[in-house]
């Protein structure tokens, strides 16, 4: 089940990443610091660190690669060969009960897949966003990490500047926009 989630949210992020114009690599994303381009590297790059945490790599390693480029000159091919290595890597025998040395703080496997379906799910959105797109999310991921969200990241130190500093809340909002508000985006009209 976790390991369909996380392929549910990477084909959500790779039906916006198929529709990035040639222009639009630059565009802004609701993460300040990155462009698309940047955006679907750290998607892409992040997919192969996790598979580096399962086979062994350290949290020191984990952050040293973070900024790699891992698109090279086919940003979708990339992004699609990462996600079936990822999830290649997930289902082997005994990989979601392995402990990998996640950056903030040691989890087993099957807690990292959920981090890192979670944190799919929300670059969706950005991507989305940046695009100008469609901004929904799966209603059913949506649910899942809304309901478990204290479960997947329980006990993580998350470094400052992980999550953005939460817009005030709506009242009224949807699940999605109150998820969404919960990472620190301000899921309100596109500026």
């Amino acid at each position: 089940m976790l390991l369909d989630r996380y392929l549910l949210a990477s084909q959500c992020f790779e039906h916006h990443l198929r529709a990035v114009p040639p222009d639009g690599w630059g565009a802004p994303t609701p993460c300040s610091e990155w462009d698309v381009r940047a955006l679907v590297n750290h998607m892409t790059r992040g997919n192969l660190n996790y598979v580096g945490l399962l086979r062994g790599a350290t949290r020191d390693e984990f952050r040293a690669r973070r900024d790699e480029d891992a698109l090279g000159d086919d940003p979708v091919a990339a992004f699609t060969a990462s996600v079936h290595a990822c999830a290649t890597a997930f289902a082997e025998e005994g990989a979601l009960d392995r402990v990998v040395d996640y950056p903030p703080g040691p989890l087993t496997g099957g807690r990292a897949l959920a981090v890192r379906t979670a944190d799919s799910v929300v670059h969706t959105w950005d991507l989305a966003r940046a695009l100008g797109a469609d901004e929904t999310l799966d209603p059913d991921l949506v649910a899942w990490i809304d309901e478990d969200y204290d479960s997947i990241f329980a006990g993580l130190t998350m470094s400052p500047g992980t999550f953005a500093e939460p817009p005030p809340a709506v009242a009224g909002a949807s699940r999605q926009d109150r998820l969404l508000t919960r990472f620190g985006r301000d899921p309100g009209p596109a500026q």
